[in-house]
């Protein structure tokens, strides 16, 4: 039986058992697609990561007796839609049967099923391989429940693994390290330098240039330096776990000027094209500490795992529990516009100009930059979720859909009214000024409310508790910052608002 198979560009798990056996009836179809670089504006790093890697996989297996046909983005004979890619591959191959690896965006679950309900030979459909949960996993494991606790999830994934657990107990003796993985970085350890693998990629962004593809952001086509093949992407997960991993916990919330990557991994990339499997990442780090655990306390392995088995396995169930619906949710109604400077990084708010600007130059930035500085920014001047998800969606590199929509309008936007965290992420300066150095050098004074040197995010803060007040009455958990809005004096109330209404609507100035 002559099958073809379709492998999409985050779907580049070499280890995956279809590529076990090689058969000369089987053919496998890959393709850059206008479909996939235009439904969003894309960073431009991130388009070439994605056309690299896929790239590389293809060789890769191809070298190992596997058939391909890829379609490169200017390919005369590419039809740039997955249906017509699909029906000519089928075609050519004179192919009886056509098989697809279960995408994880809805949006391409949608569209795989309704191509396959247009053709009229067999077709089946396959697991990626990649998750330690199902797509269900989690919507069965809440069932009845009244509340989704992440931290109940995670203990779960824990036990039911054998990761970090002896007799259903956790080693150390507590199952959240988090208290500890809470440090300001002052300068004092050493950041070792982040591993690069430069390349030049400018006949891909001459592609991207001759073909009229929008992108934004930054690149230095001489000298691309992401890794995005297995080989590369491996030697990312044994640098981190030799050079990071033992301070990792301590300064994983740490933001600071001078380090855009501190201790961060940068796998996540590689983890979400299936170029890595998070098994294979936990066991790698896993096997590093249990040889060097008197080098690394468990409080850093922990944190780093915390991400990987809890919030990613989380946040891929939360997607699939709650789409379609999820991604029209505006609990807040919160309806302004993105501020230009999001796209330039130019503001004269010092963490700002900061995070999105190293996203800009970079299409990274660590998990508390995205949620606690852009985040933040956005849900205080009350953006709207649909063009935070975009600017999210498009401007990183590791960004699709099921991993970054639930962080996003769930966690960092609270869109979802509460289905991912139990309260928003909000802050005034004051956060930003602890878990930072952003502040000593901003032309904002971060303990000022009101005036022309006043930190936005303070007005900003006490004005959103004020006029979503009513959104928080039954939230237990904003109970104590309501009851200081509610002792403040009226007078400094209504300068306060006077200055955050003024800020909202002139963003750009700021």
């Amino acid at each position: 039986m002559k099958t073809v198979r379709l492998i999409l560009g985050d779907q580049l798990n070499q280890n995956h058992s279809w590529f076990n056996d090689v058969n000369d009836d089987i053919t496998y179809v890959m393709a850059e697609m206008r479909q996939e670089t235009d439904y969003v504006k894309h960073h431009i790093q991130k388009v070439v990561a994605f056309f690299l890697a896929m790239r590389n996989f293809k060789e890769d297996l191809s070298k190992k007796g596997h058939h391909f046909i890829y379609y490169k983005l200017n390919d005369k004979n590419n039809p740039q839609q997955l249906a017509e890619i699909i029906s000519k591959t089928i075609q050519e191959t004179n192919a009886t049967k056509f098989e697809y690896l279960l995408p994880d965006e809805f949006r391409l679950d949608q569209q795989l099923e309704q191509i396959c309900n247009s053709l009229n030979i067999t077709t089946d459909s396959h697991d990626t391989e990649h998750f330690y949960t199902t797509r269900l996993e989690l919507k069965d494991f809440y069932k009845g429940k009244k509340q989704m606790v992440m931290e109940n999830f995670y203990r779960m994934m824990r036990k039911k693994h054998g990761i970090m657990v002896t007799n259903d107990q956790p080693e150390g003796g507590k199952w959240n390290y988090d208290q500890s993985n809470r440090n300001k970085w002052k300068g004092k350890t050493p950041v070792p330098k982040e591993k690069e693998f430069p390349k030049n990629v400018n006949d891909i962004v001459q592609l991207l240039h001759d073909e009229n593809v929008q992108t934004f952001g930054n690149i230095d086509d001489t000298k691309f330096t992401w890794p995005v093949t297995r080989v590369e992407c491996l030697n990312t997960l044994d640098y981190f776990c030799e050079q990071l991993l033992p301070h990792f916990g301590d300064y994983q919330d740490a933001m600071h000027d001078d380090e855009k990557f501190l201790f961060h991994s940068r796998l996540s990339f590689a983890m979400n094209a299936k170029i890595l499997s998070p098994k294979e990442v936990i066991h790698t780090v896993l096997d590093h500490f249990y040889d060097k655990s008197n080098d690394i306390n468990v409080s850093q392995v922990e944190g780093f795992v915390r991400q990987i088995l809890g919030w990613r396995e989380y946040m891929r169930g939360i997607y699939w529990k709650e789409m379609p619906a999820y991604k029209k949710l505006n609990i807040l109604e919160n309806k302004n516009k993105l501020p230009e400077f999001f796209w330039t990084g130019n503001t004269k708010m010092n963490c700002l100009n900061k995070a999105i600007g190293q996203s800009l130059d970079t299409s990274y930035a660590h998990h508390i930059q995205r949620l606690m500085i852009i985040g933040n920014f956005a849900l205080l001047t009350q953006i709207d979720p649909n063009e935070v998800d975009q600017w999210y969606l498009g401007v990183y590199i590791d960004a699709i859909e099921w991993v970054e929509i639930t962080n996003t309008r769930g966690m960092s936007q609270f869109a979802d009214g509460g289905i991912v965290a139990t309260k928003p992420y909000v802050s005034s300066a004051n956060y930003i000024n602890k878990m930072s150095n952003y502040c000593g050098k901003c032309y904002y004074s971060p303990t000022k409310k009101i005036g022309e040197k006043a930190c936005p995010f303070n007005s900003l803060y006490w004005n959103f508790l004020s006029e979503k007040r009513e959104h928080f009455k039954d939230n237990q958990r904003m109970n104590m910052m309501m009851a200081l809005l509610d002792k403040m004096d009226k007078n400094q109330v209504y300068e306060i608002q006077k200055k955050a209404r003024d800020i909202i609507e002139n963003l750009d100035i700021y």
